[in-house]
C-alpha cells in the first residue's frame, strides 16, 4: 500500500501553536506521513533563522516519526513534486486569509496539476493567533508568547 503523504509549508517567522496543532495532529489523522516545510524567505522578515524556526516546529512536535521537519527555497509546489508530496495543508484562521490561500492554490494548480491543496483551520482556542503578532510581542518584549509550539 501506498503511504499517503502531505506537507504543510511553514513560511512564517515564528510556529505559533494553532500551527503545529492543526498540521501535525489533526493532519496525521489524515495522512501517514507529515513533512513540515519551513520556507526560506527573507521577504517575510523572519525573527527566526530557518534552523531555529526548524528547531522550534520539531521541539514542538516531539519526536513522532511520522513528520519530518524540513526547509526549502523553491516553490512550494516544486518542493511537493520533489519530496513525492501530492497534498499541500494550509491553514486558514479566518475568513480575511481565505482569499489569499485561494489564489495560492489555484497557481499551485495551475503550475502543477497533481498537487492538492487542503485547508484546515486551527483549533478554536488558536485561532486569533498570529505568527505577525506572536513576532511582534517577542521584538517587543525580547521574549517568546506563551502561544508558540
Amino acid at each position: 500500500m501506498t503511504s499517503r503523504r502531505c506537507e504543510r509549508a511553514a513560511s512564517t517567522a515564528v510556529p505559533p501553536r494553532g500551527q503545529v496543532d492543526r498540521a501535525c495532529e489533526r493532519g496525521l489523522k489524515v495522512f501517514d506521513r507529515l513533512v513540515v516545510a519551513v520556507a526560506n524567505n527573507p521577504q517575510k522578515r523572519p525573527l527566526f533563522s530557518v534552523d531555529e524556526r526548524k528547531a522550534l516546529i520539531a521541539g514542538a512536535i516531539g519526536n513522532d516519526p511520522r513528520v519530518e521537519v524540513d526547509s526549502f527555497d523553491a516553490l512550494l509546489v516544486d518542493y511537493a513534486r520533489r519530496k513525492g508530496v501530492h497534498t499541500v495543508i494550509r491553514g486558514l484562521r479566518a475568513v480575511s486569509d481565505f482569499e489569499y490561500e485561494f489564489q495560492l492554490a489555484n497557481m499551485n494548480r495551475h503550475l502543477i496539476p497533481e498537487v492538492e491543496t487542503l485547508f484546515l483551520t486551527p483549533a478554536e482556542q488558536y485561532g486569533f493567533i498570529s505568527s505577525s503578532l506572536v513576532r511582534e510581542i517577542a521584538r517587543i518584549t525580547g521574549r517568546q508568547a506563551r502561544v508558540l509550539g
